[in-house]
């Protein structure tokens, strides 16, 4: 059991007025920002050069959760914190990382599965309904409350992600069995779902965490248990194997660019994740959600600048829809944040006033 000084840590650590609040909500929406936006390019890079494997696409979304050991460990050797990595870590925790990590396994399982036999376009189109199925579900799980600001700006991020998704015109017409086509279909909207679900849940748990360290070492531990499924059926399967073959036969940049793609995925793909739990912890699932969604736009702007996309009409609409969603989100958490400051004002001055009302009447012989 915590006791009333870890309790205090806790609000402590998540509240506005903490002097490590508002630096670890900057790293961690930066680290969400170029994880998103360079697993993004990288994914295309691989792809563009003949790379097509759903195993190695599955595991480099959490095979490099070794790296998370740095943000774990590296403050209590600096002597940022006096809490030894993993302490307080109960068996509950664990049993909930673990249950978390098969869940994210299976939904970068299925996200990887619904890629293989699904265009592009209609992928993004189907992910695109991931953020109104989060916002269901954290009213349901963390009693989210709808207002005019999170709900505008969860009906502009979703129709600036379907016209993205509805402007694609770079998918190549695949060879596919209509079996193997209803499959992704079924396979991407459960990912979307999976995810959705996953920001709510990992906002419930992160209520009984303590501090940020220990966010990074549940997603250590998650994604210790999604590497192994990944693991265990790329082995059953012949992944390993596949990707030896890709890297020498397949990727035409060669084998050497083939593992430098993969690793440098690897490496984004946790910064992406860490940046995503992070804001979770820091703020909610919805935001979090909301921050995930909006990068959207800056992938396309990446595609653009690095891939010279072509960047039509459709795509500047849906790019500004993002933009005037993203900043109206903002802007209500501004209000929201200038009136609870407003309040928290009164609540002090109304307290203040009680105690010289108390040491008035001690004055009193």
């Amino acid at each position: 059991m915590m006791n009333n000084s870890n309790q205090q840590h806790i609000e402590d650590h998540k509240s506005k007025t903490n002097k490590n609040y508002l630096l670890l909500l900057v790293v961690n929406y930066v680290c969400l920002f170029l994880g998103s936006t360079s697993s993004t390019l990288l994914s295309k890079f691989y792809f563009n050069h003949k790379g097509s494997s759903r195993w190695v696409s599955t595991w480099v979304q959490t095979g490099g959760f070794p790296l998370l050991i740095i943000p774990i460990y590296l403050p209590y050797f600096l002597k940022c914190t006096e809490r030894k990595p993993f302490t307080h870590f109960t068996k509950r925790l664990l049993i909930l990382s673990v249950f978390v990590g098969i869940m994210l396994g299976i939904n970068n399982l299925l996200y990887s599965w619904g890629n293989s036999y699904l265009p592009v376009s209609t992928s993004s189109l189907l992910l695109s309904s991931q953020l109104v199925f989060n916002l269901i579900l954290s009213v349901l799980i963390v009693k989210q409350k709808v207002t005019f600001s999170n709900l505008n700006c969860v009906i502009l991020l979703t129709l600036s992600s379907v016209l993205l998704a509805l402007s694609s015109s770079n998918d190549k017409p695949t060879d596919i069995s209509r079996a193997k086509y209803f499959i992704g279909f079924f396979c991407t909207i459960g990912a979307g779902l999976l995810f959705a679900l996953y920001l709510p849940v990992m906002e419930k748990i992160y209520k009984k965490v303590y501090c940020y360290q220990m966010v990074m070492e549940m997603q250590l531990l998650m994604q210790v248990v999604a590497t192994a499924l990944a693991c265990i059926g790329m082995a059953f399967d012949g992944g390993f194997s596949e990707m030896m073959k890709e890297s020498q036969e397949l990727f035409d940049k060669g084998p050497t660019w083939y593992w430098v793609t993969v690793f440098s995925n690897v490496i984004t793909w946790q910064l992406c994740f860490m940046g995503t739990a992070g804001m979770v912890f820091l703020t909610s699932s919805l935001t979090g959600g909301i921050c995930m969604t909006a990068l959207m736009a800056i992938n396309v702007l990446g595609g653009v600048l690095v891939y010279k996309d072509e960047f039509g009409g459709v795509k500047v609409v849906s790019t500004a829809l993002c933009c005037w969603g993203f900043c109206s989100y903002v802007y209500g958490l501004y209000v929201k944040m200038k009136e609870e400051g407003k309040e928290n004002k009164e609540v002090e001055k109304s307290n203040h006033h009680v105690r010289e009302m108390v040491h008035m009447v001690n004055d009193i012989p």
